[in-house]
């Protein structure tokens, strides 16, 4: 397959406007997203390296960074001051995650990924806080309600059982569980972010050097497979699991971020933007389909094509069920999720080809 078509591009209107008339440029580019999903973020580790080591350096201008789970540690690799090596440690450090059972305890996981992170961060926290150019936005879930301190895990399991059923039944009244927090550079702008732009209570906290680890940790917490983060320094007092649950792929208000002619760049697994986790299944919740369709105007987004997903191990993105797939065969987990990092190299050179000679009519509307 050639590598050209490993990626496929949907565009708003006015991304594709921008496009259109002067390209794919570095200086154009003023935020970043990037989706909770788990092992799935490994594949961009190649695109990811030449993004923020190569392509956008050479426009050097203040960016917008923001994340939630695996897409929140990807961008405290990009903000780290060797980008390509932090993007490698994070590649090896998550695919060679071990464990004693196939079905490990929550404290055995909160051990091994709160060792994770630490290596991953420890020594580079300042380089992450003080990046002259980026703007690092950690996104993570804050429980309230039955949610607020589950005292046992029968609790919690009962808080996101309620929190599932109020979700089904409307998206909004998911805020009376959950709300979000965004740890963010305190020298950002907060205003495209500020309270009302959805139904969540959205809560802004800075990013320091006693908060980074934590804060990283929360947004990466799995709900019942991992003990909820609590004592985030600077943040309001709770307890804090995955930003995917609220902000899976990041539906955010991005016209607000930027100005007519700025693009908010999204490499990302696929086409759709998908709300929150619990609206997986439910495609008619997709924000190209519903009232804020107009968030995505300024966004291009990069994913993989079917064709480039077919030739990956077990035709497909790496998974959290590679976990039960391979069990206690951590050697072959972690080979074929390096043969899926080998094999997103093509989807590097896809970009930059698409850079160099931009051809808008591969671009499709969001």
């Amino acid at each position: 397959m050639s590598e050209t078509h490993a990626l496929q591009f949907h565009a708003g209107p006015a991304a594709l406007a921008r496009i259109r008339a002067e390209g794919l440029r570095a200086s154009d580019v003023a935020v970043i997203p990037a989706a909770a999903g788990g092992p799935k973020g490994l594949i961009f580790q190649a695109l990811d390296q030449w993004l923020f080591g190569d392509w956008l350096p050479s426009a050097p201008r203040e960016r917008i960074l923001i994340g939630s789970s695996i897409g929140a540690w990807r961008m405290a690799a990009a903000c780290q001051r060797d980008p390509v090596a932090a993007f490698a440690r994070l590649g090896q450090a998550y695919a060679c995650q071990r464990y004693l059972s196939t079905k490990p305890t929550q404290s055995e996981i909160g051990v091994v990924v709160k060792r994770l992170l630490h290596d991953f961060v420890q020594g580079h926290e300042e380089d992450i806080l003080r990046h002259p150019h980026h703007r690092l936005h950690v996104v993570a879930a804050r429980g309230r309600g039955a949610l607020a301190a589950p005292l046992h895990r029968r609790a919690e399991l009962a808080g996101f059982v309620n929190a599932a059923l109020r979700n089904a039944t409307g998206r909004a009244r998911l805020r009376h569980v959950l709300e979000r927090v965004v740890l963010a550079d305190a020298r950002a702008g907060a205003a495209w972010l500020a309270p009302g732009f959805d139904a969540f209570t959205t809560h802004r906290a800075p990013l320091t050097s006693a908060s980074l680890q934590a804060a990283l940790l929360a947004s990466g917490t799995l709900p019942l497979l991992m003990p909820a983060v609590t004592g985030i320094a600077g943040a309001p007092h709770g307890h804090y699991w995955d930003g995917g649950l609220i902000d899976y792929h990041l539906a955010l208000p991005y016209q607000r971020a930027v100005s007519g002619s700025e693009i908010v760049l999204y490499p990302h697994f696929n086409e759709h933007v998908v709300p929150g986790w619990f609206d997986k299944a439910m495609p008619w919740r997709r924000v190209a389909r519903g009232p804020q369709r107009a968030w995505l105007d300024n966004v291009l987004i990069v994913s993989p094509t079917p064709a480039f997903l077919a030739t990956l191990p077990r035709t497909r993105l790496p998974d959290r069920s590679d976990f039960q797939h391979y069990g206690l065969d951590h050697d072959a987990r972690a080979r074929a999720w390096a043969q899926a990092i080998g094999e997103g190299a093509r989807l590097r050179d896809a970009l930059a080809a698409f850079v160099a000679q931009p051809d808008p009519e591969r671009i499709l509307p969001l």
